[in-house]
């Protein structure tokens, strides 16, 4: 089975693009069913290639200062609905996305 390290170091971008052999990509499923650690890393590594992919390229310090800022906002916005469909979790059988 995919080690935490093997998929963060050699698998996660890959699986990200599509660039993965069905064998491979089995294996990063696999191992994301299983592990909440990986899952939230994957999550977290979509939402910041997300945020710098509709950002300017960085310039100067302002440029980054300012993807920092969008890139802290998504993530808190992410960490409010994980928050939210927990809460749902726990009180029913309803699930978020």
């Amino acid at each position: 089975m995919l080690s935490c390290k093997a998929l963060a170091q050699q698998h996660a971008s890959d699986y990200l693009d599509r660039q993965l052999t069905h064998r491979q990509r089995f294996g990063v499923r696999l191992h994301l069913m299983l592990c909440g650690n990986c899952r939230r890393f994957i999550a977290q590594f979509t939402l910041m290639r997300d945020v710098l992919r509709g950002s300017p390229p960085l310039t100067d310090e302002t440029s980054a200062r300012t993807t920092a800022e969008k890139l802290h906002k998504a993530y808190q916005e992410q960490k409010n609905i994980d928050r939210f469909c927990n809460k749902r979790r726990s009180l029913s059988s309803y699930v978020c996305g």
